[in-house]
């Protein structure tokens, strides 16, 4: 983590967020399996992590991946240089259940476009606003500044036990501030603001994070059964990982956990009972950025699906980035 970030990592980091999509969803198969030690279980009758060339038709990515190849297209193309707000013609209405993780999931490159800690206003005002033309509940919006902000992190090599609290006390804030100044559903918002920034704090106290220092501290057992449990706990209504703020979570849990071990990051963040592919695809994006594709098997990338296009915005996103 100490080399200097280049253009192989950015390719990483969007290649990497594809492949880990494609290996949690399975074509639907895990995704919907509640069951992470059964998940664990399918994997080894597979032959493990390495014995699986994701390709299509068996592996293709879901819609994690489309969306935010879609939205890395945009934001390489220009679509960024939209006045938001301006005309009021992408708004939705707010909605009390648009908390779930759909933002989150394809938010990642707000972060490789905008990865400097001045830039950090354009950050949260494109995933905002990017993220409430589908979640416009504050749950669901902040998922993706959460996104964003951590793979900007992975870009800055800013210690990783202090990206929670990053969230919570600097992102967060400038966001409350972003939504004041739109005029947009201030009220709604401000309303239900709190909850994200609360769970997230309970996360980091549960992980001994709160001061912003690690090292995490960690259950005596946590394997696949104890974390499905965990995970749960995390939640908004128990299903793990399917709000805006515990994709995130559940991603940097794992990353927490893992360190520069692919197989492991897997385990934790891909192949768990819950939304696995919306927590994979997140982790795996900022696994990327950090370490490459240095022990990643050829198979779980090489030919995966929507490969060209992943590397291609990357290219371009770390163009406009430097």
């Amino acid at each position: 983590m100490d080399r200097p970030l280049s253009l192989q990592h950015y390719k990483a980091g969007m290649l990497l967020s594809g492949a880990g999509d494609a290996l949690g969803y399975r074509n639907q198969l895990w995704e919907y399996n509640e069951s992470g030690p059964e998940i664990h279980k399918e994997l080894q009758e597979l032959g493990g992590l390495k014995n699986i060339t994701a390709e299509l038709p068996d592996w293709p990515v879901s819609d994690d991946t489309v969306l935010h190849l879609a939205t890395a297209e945009g934001l390489a193309t220009g679509v960024s240089q939209l006045k938001p707000g301006s005309e009021g013609g992408y708004r939705v209405a707010y909605n009390p259940d648009g908390t779930g993780c759909g933002a989150a999931m394809r938010s990642m490159c707000i972060g490789l476009r905008y990865p400097r800690p001045e830039q950090l206003s354009s950050l949260v005002a494109v995933a905002v606003e990017t993220g409430r033309m589908t979640h416009p509940h504050p749950t669901g919006f902040l998922g993706a500044v959460a996104s964003a902000l951590f793979t900007a992190y992975a870009v800055q090599r800013r210690p990783m036990a202090s990206w929670g609290v990053g969230l919570v006390m600097e992102a967060c804030p400038v966001a409350l501030e972003f939504v004041k100044s739109r005029g947009c559903a201030v009220e709604e918002c401000v309303r239900d603001w709190g909850y994200f920034s609360e769970k997230w704090q309970w996360y980091l106290d549960l992980r001994g994070l709160a001061s912003g220092t690690g090292p995490a501290i960690w259950p005596d057992q946590y394997g696949p059964a104890e974390r499905d449990e965990a995970y749960k706990s995390f939640s908004l209504s128990g299903w793990a990982g399917r709000s805006g703020h515990d994709a995130p979570m559940i991603a940097l849990d794992a990353l927490l956990g893992a360190g520069s071990d692919w197989e492991e990051l897997m385990s934790r963040a891909g192949f768990h009972g819950g939304d696995s592919d919306s927590t994979a695809v997140i982790a795996c994006c900022c696994w990327g950025l950090l370490y490459g594709l240095e022990g990643v098997p050829q198979g779980n990338h090489k030919n995966l699906e929507y490969r060209d296009r992943l590397e291609n915005s990357a290219e371009e996103l770390y163009r406009l980035s430097h």
